[in-house]
């Protein structure tokens, strides 16, 4: 009996994001903040500004996993620009790296988004350890 208290004590006291919903990552993207937070176990790890697409072009929405992830990537699409960090997410679509800082926080890309290479080096790494099938990737307004 005392068991079987202590254990309803224990599921009780289990934080609201435990489990299936709230293990591994997830990386939200506000397209209207040009922002990003990213959560690890359904807790706030990191928020980060993001270049996301320009006039012209669009960043698809939607939820999607990581379907391949490259420590350097060049487009062969735009010049062999590189791509640190990449993390293809829906056909050409990446969240990467970018040298172009100055303009995070604003849409400046052609439908990837672009991240300070430095958080692009975090995020991948923590997708790498926690894996793919462990993370999400959702993109809204």
């Amino acid at each position: 009996m005392r068991f079987a208290a202590l254990m309803i004590v224990l599921v009780l006291a289990l934080p609201v994001t435990a489990g299936a919903a709230g293990a591994g990552v997830t990386a939200r993207i506000d397209l209207s903040a040009q922002k990003m937070r990213v959560y690890s176990n359904g807790r706030l790890a990191y928020t980060w500004a993001v270049s996301t697409a320009r006039k012209g072009y669009r960043t698809p929405t939607g939820t999607y996993r990581p379907q391949r992830m490259h420590r350097m990537w060049y487009s062969r699409k735009y010049d062999m620009s590189p791509m640190p960090f990449s993390i293809f997410f829906r056909g050409g679509y990446a969240i990467h790296g970018t040298n172009a800082v100055r303009s995070l926080g604003r849409p400046a890309s052609h439908g990837c988004v672009r991240l300070h290479p430095a958080n692009a080096r975090k995020l991948y790494n923590l997708v790498k350890r926690s894996g793919p099938k462990n993370t999400r990737i959702v993109i809204d307004w």
